[in-house]
């Protein structure tokens, strides 16, 4: 129900000499224990007018009941200060957007935006070699999330797990599983034995200097094909996405492309010989380099002194890759804050190299994820490793159940549905530039601003619903006679969150903020609570009860299709 467009066309006839662009977004929820529904500032109208916001307010809800505008709609504008209230008529609103959600369906919320369009979003990124650990749950659940929204508002999505699989590190890692390692205890412990190698590499190149020159020479064997080397690494690139396409499933995170650094390598020296013809690349200390100084940025190296690539190299390769390949609207790199510099310095360059669609990359910078012992380091072996915490989280859910249902008989699936949607749910319930630090306690109750509230919510509704033997039609209508049921109290306040859900969605992605459908979502199990606990909902009236277990159905459906959005599944009992 577009009631913003209803109240723009009443302030179009109270005031025909105002210039009302971009007044929607004035439009607020009037505040508890004011008159009306929704709210206009007039302080916005000042300046045109002239004259002072409450004096604008008393002469426009005078004009108003003299011009009996706003249609069927509005039913009366009061002033209130420096604002106009506009009080709806309930039962019309209430009918529209119940019917609207009734209708659409899981489809509620989406739209036709982005077709014809591309959006490439590079998340998660794992590196090879390197165990899936907590700090990589931010990035993979941001961009997950992401993926899931610009599908729903018409885009052609391009997820993109662009893995980190080049550099000297894979060299300094073959050293290490020659002197120390076997294939057996590879094939034995996995994702775990590559780790301990790898810290113990560090450990011992500080004492000797000449593991490192080792390193550098098996990883130069990498880039010359050869096959020994190849054939180690591709080990370790096997068994590291066994790990984390595991990790993946249990997320519900998808991806369309796996081409990681090293599928760019050969797609580096064009980029350079454009630089070059463009007169960019300067030398510096033996190294090649893009002068940035008017952008206040230093220097972005491009090749070193031995004529090695760099991260910034590869990244070029690959934004001219992805442009060619999926000509895409936007390009989203769902990236740590610590690499705000690299891409700033990766727009630049675009930029300097004349590409017009350097605008259209987007940096989504992220806060990190800590436990409460403190930051995580994969060199020093301080990892907190993802399958584990959603194990953990299971085990905790599992003993939660059955501690308030002790007939409780389940086979585990349950507990993972809600641990995984608890630990999914800590990360994307806060703006994603907030740093988090991992709290098992707080993730998983079942109260307050949590996962498990939320998907409890989503239970209620559907017991409620089963309870009543109702069985929801998609072609179902309520009148506005039966909507007086639904248009009051706690069940109105519901009605105007779930008539928000829509604009919620299309903010998200604008904003690339999940979050916002996190605690919208979340304010509506808050508010179907208040409407449980407050009114009745299967009583003697067959009307009134049709009309709440509608309202109902549409709060489930909105749930449910809102968890989808965060990567989180929607139990039917809890």
């Amino acid at each position: 129900m577009d009631y913003k467009s209803e109240i723009i066309n009443a302030l179009k006839q109270i005031f025909p000499e105002s210039d009302l662009a971009g007044a929607e977004e004035s439009i607020t929820v009037t505040p508890e224990g004011k008159a009306g529904d929704y709210a206009f500032p007039c302080f916005r109208l000042s300046k045109t007018l002239k004259t002072a916001p409450n004096a604008i307010a008393a002469a426009g809800a005078e004009r108003f009941a003299g011009l009996k505008a706003g249609g069927g709609l509005i039913k009366a504008v009061d002033a209130d200060g420096g604002y106009l209230n506009f009080t709806l008529y309930r039962e019309a609103f209430s009918a529209a957007v119940v019917n609207e959600i009734m209708s659409a369906g899981e489809g509620f919320g989406g739209s036709d935006e982005g077709k014809g369009r591309t959006v490439c979003i590079d998340y998660s990124s794992v590196n090879i070699a390197k165990p899936f650990h907590m700090g990589h749950l931010y990035n993979t659940a941001l961009g997950g999330s992401l993926y899931r929204i610009f599908k729903k508002l018409g885009y052609s999505v391009v997820g993109i797990n662009h893995l980190g699989d080049y550099g000297t590190q894979f060299g300094n890692l073959i050293t290490a599983y020659k002197k120390w390692g076997s294939e057996a205890e590879l094939n034995k412990d996995g994702i775990h034995a590559l780790l301990k190698w790898y810290v113990r590499f560090h450990q011992e190149s500080e004492k000797d200097e000449g593991l490192n020159e080792e390193g550098r020479a098996w990883f130069r064997r990498i880039e010359a094909k050869d096959p020994e080397a190849l054939r180690i690494f591709n080990l370790f690139k096997e068994i590291t996405l066994i790990e984390v396409r595991g990790v993946y499933d249990e997320l519900g995170v998808q991806f369309d492309s796996w081409d990681g650094e090293s599928f760019f390598t050969d797609k580096i020296p064009a980029v350079v010989k454009e630089l070059r013809g463009k007169d960019l690349l300067v030398t510096s200390e033996g190294a090649e380099v893009v002068d940035l100084e008017s952008y206040k940025l230093p220097p972005a190296l491009i090749l070193k002194k031995d004529g090695a690539s760099l991260y910034i190299t590869r990244d070029l390769a690959a934004a001219e890759y992805r442009k060619k390949t999926y000509d895409f609207h936007k390009c989203l790199y769902v990236v740590a804050y610590q690499q705000n510099l690299h891409f700033k310095q990766l727009f630049a360059v675009l930029e300097l190299m004349g590409k017009e669609w350097y605008k259209d990359c987007v940096h989504v910078a992220y806060g990190m994820v800590s436990m409460p012992e403190g930051a995580m380091s994969t060199r020093k072996g301080q990892v907190v490793f993802l399958k584990d915490v959603l194990k953990l989280a299971a085990e905790k859910t599992e003993a939660t159940i059955k501690q308030k249902n002790p007939d409780y008989h389940g086979d585990g699936s349950l507990a993972r549905q809600i641990g995984t949607g608890a630990v999914i749910y800590s990360v994307l319930q806060s703006s994603k530039i907030k740093d988090i630090v991992f709290d098992y306690d707080k993730v998983l109750n079942f109260e307050g601003e949590t996962g498990p509230y939320v998907m409890y919510t989503h239970a209620r509704a559907c017991s409620v619903l089963s309870k009543a033997g109702y069985k929801p039609v998609k072609t179902a209508k309520i009148s506005e006679t039966a909507a007086r049921h639904i248009s009051g109290g706690e069940a109105f306040a519901l009605i105007k969150r779930l008539n928000r859900y829509p604009a919620v969605v299309a903010a998200a992605a604008q904003e690339l903020e999940p979050s916002l459908i996190t605690r919208h979502i979340t304010d509506i199990a808050q508010d179907f609570n208040k409407f449980y606990f407050a009114e009745k909902i299967i009583t003697d009236n067959a009307e009134e009860t049709q009309a709440r277990l509608m309202l109902t159905d549409a709060v489930r459906q909105v749930l449910k299709e809102g968890m989808r959005l965060i990567l989180l599944q929607a139990p039917e009992r809890m």
